[in-house]
């Protein structure tokens, strides 16, 4: 699982150090992460074996030739890099998605359960504002619908 937000600097070949927990949470058939564009934010989005084959389940469950299918398919595994970790535990983003979104000095690393993202650092701290609204004004709503079975079953 991947837990916390740690605001990391990339050097000049674009490497970073991911925390050992991470490290340690995408253990899988090779030593390093997946990596690839994030279909939901503007962010590089992240993680090990247990990531790649949520996705894989997912877009498999649509039928061939889909165009959902075919969207995910080539936003995520046609967008995928395998990024092994050096000796010192660094992976190197490609030069690509650092262009795509901007990645050049400081980033935040934000876990996410069974993923993480890599975000420029001011516009992650934008974007954990809407999603602390968000979920702020969805949850009061979020408790009350599962509240609710409780309530229709009582006579």
């Amino acid at each position: 699982m991947f837990l916390s937000t740690v605001e990391k600097q990339l050097d000049a070949k674009r490497r970073i150090v991911l925390p050992q927990d991470f490290r340690a949470a995408a253990k899988g058939p090779f030593d390093g992460v997946f990596c690839f564009p994030s279909v939901e934010a503007d962010c590089i989005e992240g993680g090990g074996q247990a990531l790649f084959d949520t996705y894989l389940a997912v877009i498999n469950e649509l039928p061939f030739g889909d165009s959902l299918r075919t969207a995910l398919e080539t936003s995520v595994f046609g967008g995928m890099a395998r990024l092994s970790y050096d000796t010192a535990g660094r992976i190197t983003l490609p030069e690509s998605l650092c262009d795509l979104f901007g990645l050049t000095d400081w980033v935040a690393v934000v876990g996410m359960n069974e993923r993480f993202q890599i975000w420029p650092l001011e516009a992650f701290r934008a974007h954990r504002a809407q999603q602390r609204d968000i979920a702020r004004a969805g949850l009061p709503a979020l408790r009350a619908q599962q509240r609710m079975p409780l309530a229709v079953a009582k006579p």
